[in-house]
């Protein structure tokens, strides 16, 4: 079938399917002349490089020992047999269900030949590793439907930690809109149902100038990342487009896809920057799993903290200021005892809460190192300066408002001398950060631009660093045990762009490796993916729902000690540089109380509740009484509400409290004012009975401090 007809075929499809004609004016009747030059040049590329491959499988004919899983060694040819052409041998199972392999440690194309003696294994959609290549390929079968029905320049397309998305262009006063993505999605379906296959080739850097030369998007992405002399471009149907790979064999693996949301998000270029489309979807291996996964979304719908924020009038956006959340006073009291919880363990692990400026010379980030690396995402602005009335004066500095706290905690350490008796120096802090996200980056409390973490610092010796390692994670499961999370750790080793002596770097990463096997929770392996200045621990926790969270961290860091010339005097009396770790267990607090919202649903354990009791007079002659008894709870640090409205029954403003989440009733009829006691129930209709007043307080006191999470069951 020809480019024409393909082109044709496809987006009529679609089009007919979702009968919308909304995007009639923005559809694309014939396919560019850009895309056809693209496909042609590649076409071309693409029959030299089987023509080589056939020519290197001949004189590189030779066997090749392959170890498969489970330590099996079986005997393949060089250029010639494909980790899928094993799949087959020892399963169909396997074959259909690979989506990619790992050959040697390193993410591999199930159709690309073996080239030497190899370690292989296969990746399945159950992976975390088989999901990014899954949805990474489902996002090339996006980036084909937004060229073929909307004429988009694509920008980059990712997958994440749960589906993927693509940006592109569709022109400076062209948006998309949402009673589009159907016809989009309905076009995403027609490529998948084709089956087309990925393709991988490898090509020069002035080929892939010549591929991309009207995208000047891709142009930009060649420039900054392509340092050697070649890179793999993969063509899918009539897709090209610049990747690393690997890829689905072909994508009719993918068996049920859907876009979820379309928004618009910012280019950043050395010009200025570029409003492009953004949509995002979810993919799976069949269309089952996808109904699974959309009847699971309804249940998280129902939980979404913003939902829940508006009900509970915990928390609300406005756009006059944009990216900072206003938290009401409920919601205040729940985010005041997450930070009371932290601070409580601050004072029983040693840490010193210190509080730091806001703004800063931008002096101070070049020092650090952020000011060259995270520029872009700092507010900077530029003071009144005495230049205003002496031109001839120096000019003020820029100041910049800070986006994390280390720089100032170094500035604390360095402002005068320092023994190895201080050592380790625990510096926490809950300082507000501002971080300059895009807009179309920004979603709830989930990403803000305006936050505050608990944010801690320890300045150690290096004989100190595997304790304060090992405290640390002590520190994450005290928590998130409290907090009802499970959790998974990873270690991630050194970069390829580490600064630093080799050495060093290992010997760091040998000391987390025992302080993680010592704490015996499990852990991954992730080879590369530490930070440039250090190794680090990334802590991934799991929600009520099973969805992972990014909040916490461990990280070293040898850099900003030299950058600061950081010294202590030691136990000789030479001076020595102590080493820095980063650490965060809730990590942004406003994030934090997004997961927990949804985690719980709404019902909040009584020691983070903003609903903890309301009390219920039976009729207008109980109501002193009732105030008695609310003051009383007030006046012992209990949060507690009043429901005298008589114009409704007592069943009725019961069920009010059950509904709105209320963790207790208390009940107060003639009866209980006359004894001064309360009758109580639970959230859950649970009838707890009459009980003394203030042996009721004394009770919910001692659950609040407890912390537990089931202080309805246990009371």
């Amino acid at each position: 079938m020809g480019l024409y007809q393909r082109w044709r075929r496809l987006r009529l499809a679609g089009l007919q399917a979702c009968a919308l004609h909304t995007v009639r004016e923005a559809a694309v009747s014939t396919p560019p002349q850009w895309l056809v030059e693209r496909l042609g040049l590649f076409e071309e590329l693409w029959a030299a490089h089987v023509k080589r491959l056939k020519s290197m499988a001949q004189k590189e004919h030779r066997t090749i020992k392959i170890t498969l899983p489970g330590g099996q060694k079986v005997e393949a040819v060089a250029w010639n047999t494909t980790p899928y052409q094993l799949a087959k041998q020892i399963s169909s199972t396997l074959a259909d269900t690979a989506v990619a392999a790992q050959v040697n440690g390193e993410t591999y194309d199930l159709e690309r030949p073996l080239e030497t003696d190899s370690d292989l294994r296969f990746l399945t959609f159950d992976s975390t590793e088989g999901k990014a290549v899954f949805w990474h390929s489902s996002t090339h079968v996006l980036g084909a439907a937004a060229e073929q029905l909307l004429g988009a320049v694509l920008c980059r397309g990712p997958s994440t930690e749960c589906g993927f998305y693509h940006d592109f262009f569709l022109g400076k006063e062209r948006t998309l809109r949402g009673s589009e993505l159907p016809v989009l999605e309905r076009i995403c379906q027609e490529l998948t149902a084709a089956a087309q296959p990925f393709r991988r080739l490898e090509v020069s850097q002035d080929q892939l100038r010549q591929l991309f030369k009207d995208n000047p998007f891709k142009l930009r992405l060649i420039e900054e990342k392509v340092t050697g002399p070649t890179a793999t471009v993969y063509g899918c149907g009539m897709l090209v487009d610049l990747c690393r790979g690997p890829h689905l064999r072909h994508t009719g693996q993918i068996g049920g896809l859907k876009l979820l949301t379309n928004s618009s998000s910012v280019w950043r270029s050395p010009g200025a920057p570029e409003t492009v489309q953004r949509v995002s979807g979810i993919s799976f291996p069949t269309a089952k799993e996808l109904k699974a996964w959309e009847e699971w979304r309804e249940e998280a719908e129902l939980r979404d903290h913003r939902r829940i924020g508006k009900e509970q009038e915990l928390f609300f956006f406005h756009e006059l200021s944009p990216g900072s959340c206003f938290f009401l006073p409920r919601g205040t009291r729940v985010y005041n005892a997450l930070v009371t919880f932290i601070r409580a363990e601050y004072t029983r692990r040693g840490f010193s809460e210190v509080k730091t400026p806001t703004l800063f010379s931008t002096k101070l980030w070049k020092v650090s190192g952020h000011w060259e690396h995270y520029q872009e995402d700092m507010f900077a602005l530029q003071p009144p300066g005495p230049q205003r009335d002496h031109p001839t004066s120096h000019p003020t500095d820029t100041l910049a408002l800070k986006p994390m706290n280390c720089p100032a905690h170094c500035l604390m350490f360095a402002h005068r001398p320092r023994s190895w008796r201080e050592l380790p120096l625990r510096l926490a802090d809950f300082g507000v950060l501002h971080r300059a996200e895009a807009s179309g980056s920004l979603g709830g409390l989930t990403r803000l631009r305006c936050f505050q973490q608990d944010d801690a610092h320890i300045f150690c010796a290096p004989d100190q660093l595997e304790a304060e390692i090992r405290g640390c994670l002590d520190f994450l499961r005290s928590v998130y045990a409290v907090l009802g999370f499970s959790f998974r750790l990873a270690l991630s080793t050194r970069p390829s762009g580490f600064l630093g002596e080799p050495c060093l770097w290992d010997q760091a990463e040998q000391v987390l490796q025992r302080a993680l096997e010592e704490f015996g929770e499990p852990w991954d392996l992730n080879p590369g993916d530490g930070a440039f200045y250090g190794p680090k621990i990334d802590v991934r926790l799991h929600d009520a729902l099973g969805r992972p969270h990014q909040c916490g961290t461990i990280q070293l860091d040898f850099q900003l000690p030299l950058r600061f010339d950081l010294q202590y005097k030691g136990q000789a009396g030479a001076l020595e540089r102590p080493v820095l770790i980063h650490r965060a267990v809730l990590g942004s607090v406003e994030r934090m109380l997004g997961v927990l919202a949804e985690s719980c649903g709404g019902k909040w354990p009584l020691w983070l509740s903003p609903f903890q009791v309301v009390v219920i007079p039976v009729g207008p002659e109980q109501e002193a009484y009732a105030r008695e008894a609310q003051q009383g709870l007030r006046a012992a640090g209990l949060v507690c509400d009043l429901d005298a409205d008589s114009t409704l029954t007592l069943s009725r403003r019961v069920r009010r409290a059950q509904l709105a989440n209320y963790n207790f009733q208390f009940v107060v009829g003639q009866r209980e004012q006359s004894k001064k006691t309360v009758n109580i129930r639970t959230r859950d209709n649970r009838r707890l009975g009459e009980r003394d007043l203030t042996e009721a307080v004394r009770r919910l006191l001692e659950l609040q401090n407890s912390r537990v999470p089931d202080a309805e069951e246990i009371f």
